[in-house]
């Protein structure tokens, strides 16, 4: 599903990734550890195309198939909006917005009708266990229950991969475990692949495989 060779990230002088190679499988839920400055959220961000790579001779990233690296911008954007889903610490939902509309969005973006985009939103919302708060805004809603709504956006167009950055590091510890258990349950329904950065040792051992990042390297 992911084929990642040789992933560098230069900042001026700050050499943050140095030469990370990865293999991830399909449905297969990865996790990513390390201390802060590790180079976790950059590797993400470069697995995930919203940042480049410094690339060179031997550096390659394929995606379920597609060569990400050889995509021109507006090809980019199709690929990651019909292909990858984001979970972020913060839900980043549009407040003036109902839950069923957020996690339209994406649906919208991909040219999807709106009766389709709806049904879907509302199949996904009624799974996550809240087809009781389809009209509420994200103000009226628990912390849970947000993170809940940008689960749900995040699935919307039916990714092959979902990257969460620290998806628990904003909510108290029972909603926290709820969504660590939602992550295999959405992987046993929709058969998603999960890379997920984390702090939380408990989230990072449920994985299949956890992976430790130090100074810009994968150790072994």
């Amino acid at each position: 599903m992911i084929h990642a060779r040789t992933i560098q990230k230069h900042y001026d002088n700050l050499h943050v990734l140095k030469g990370v190679d990865l293999d991830i499988e399909k449905g297969e839920v990865v996790s990513i550890v390390g201390a802060s400055g590790a180079g976790k959220t950059t590797l993400l961000q470069i697995l995930g195309t919203l940042d480049n790579p410094t690339k060179n001779a031997d550096t390659k990233l394929v995606i379920d198939g597609q060569d990400v690296l050889g995509l021109k911008d507006r090809e980019l954007s199709r690929f990651r909006n019909r292909h990858l889903g984001f979970i972020f610490q913060f839900h980043q939902l549009l407040p003036e917005f109902t839950a069923v509309e957020n996690v339209c969005i994406p649906a919208f973006i991909a040219g999807k009708g709106k009766a389709e985009s709806e049904a879907e939103a509302k199949k996904l919302l009624d799974f996550l266990g809240l087809s009781h708060r389809i009209s509420h805004k994200p103000g009226e809603l628990s912390g849970g229950e947000q993170q809940r709504v940008a689960v749900a956006r995040a699935l919307i167009n039916r990714p092959s991969v979902v990257f969460a950055d620290e998806p628990s590091g904003n909510l108290d510890t029972t909603s926290a475990d709820n969504l660590h258990q939602l992550f295999f349950s959405l992987r046993e329904e929709f058969g998603q692949t999960f890379v997920i950065v984390t702090h939380n040792e408990e989230l990072a051992d449920m994985a299949d495989r956890k992976l430790v990042m130090s100074d810009g390297r994968l150790l072994s």
